[in-house]
């Protein structure tokens, strides 16, 4: 039976040459290791990246600009890190805190393939659970994820972008009229028409039965969530064939802003969630945004 190749283990933390005999050994790997001068060398990493090991002081450009984070285990090593900092980082996206004593030769091996089974497992609960069905966009808890780890990024580079939520009138309707086959076509569709009017880099999500996100990564002003959000409206007056059918939907639109409204997740979906189901909904252009509706936000309804 032939061996299974060496784990490619991928390392900006300088590592003795003891160390890496013993991962290529090692029971738990083996491991292949590769030690990189600096962080623009791991930005040409690909995915087949298992684990890779960084500073401290390069964990939040490492998320940002190495696209081999994506499907690697991330392992920060920090001289002395704090409860707070060990806490801050596995929740954006690192799967082991180590020390430099701690790279050792007897215990490195262990603590890798711990991290890279805790990037499998989290890997496996996402893709189980983080996608709505009926759609096939990721749901709340997927953006929720995509937000704290756009907020991470922005510690260092602070820059603007927003969370727009539309909420949709008619799914019900479609539903009792033509069943709920139709009204899950009508979901799909609009979750389209959403997906084709944004860019690659935005997040589209659905927030429920009759709700949707976008998440704008990206922006150079302030007033450019409300042109997306205007063109989003736009997108959906159109009707919708289903079922051998035309079908209207209206939609009211919430726009939470970062920072203005929030440096939290919880708190941006709250404030645009709120204003989408405050605002009568529309079967044309019309917005509602945190300044419009006086700084508070609105108690949650659902008139459809």
């Amino acid at each position: 039976m032939p061996a299974e190749p060496p784990v490619r283990v991928v390392s900006l933390v300088p590592l003795g040459r003891e160390v890496t005999d013993a991962l290529s050994r090692s029971a738990f790997g083996p491991f292949s290791v590769e030690l990189l001068p600096s962080l623009v060398a791991a930005q040409q990493l690909d995915g087949s990246v298992a684990a890779l090991l960084v500073g401290a002081d390069e964990f939040v450009a490492c998320l940002g600009s190495v696209p081999a984070v994506a499907a690697a285990a991330l392992l920060v090593v920090s001289d002395q890190p704090s409860a707070l900092q060990i806490a801050q980082w596995l929740e954006s996206g690192a799967h082991e805190v180590l020390t430099p004593d701690e790279c050792t030769a007897a215990s490195l091996p262990r603590r890798i393939r711990t991290a890279i089974e805790r990037q499998r497992i989290d890997r496996d609960a996402r893709t189980a659970y983080a996608t709505d069905l009926g759609t096939g966009l990721p749901h709340q808890q997927q953006l929720i994820e995509h937000i704290s780890h756009l907020l991470a990024l922005r510690e260092r580079e602070p820059s603007p972008m927003a969370l727009l939520v539309l909420r949709i009138e008619g799914l019900a309707n479609t539903e009792a009229r033509l069943g709920r086959e139709a009204a899950n076509v009508l979901r799909r569709k609009v979750a389209v028409r959403l997906r084709a009017g944004v860019r690659a880099s935005d997040v589209v999500a659905s927030l429920g039965e009759d709700s949707f996100s976008v998440l704008l990564a990206a922006m150079l002003s302030a007033s450019d969530a409300q042109h997306v959000g205007a063109k989003l409206l736009a997108s959906l007056i159109a009707p919708f064939k289903v079922a051998g059918h035309d079908v209207a939907v209206a939609a009211s639109l919430g726009i939470a802003q970062y920072p203005e409204d929030g440096s939290q997740p919880q708190v941006l979906l709250q404030r645009a969630v709120g204003l989408a189901n405050s605002g009568a909904a529309q079967g044309r252009v019309g917005f509602a945004n945190f300044g419009e509706a006086g700084g508070s936000t609105p108690a949650a309804a659902n008139d459809d």
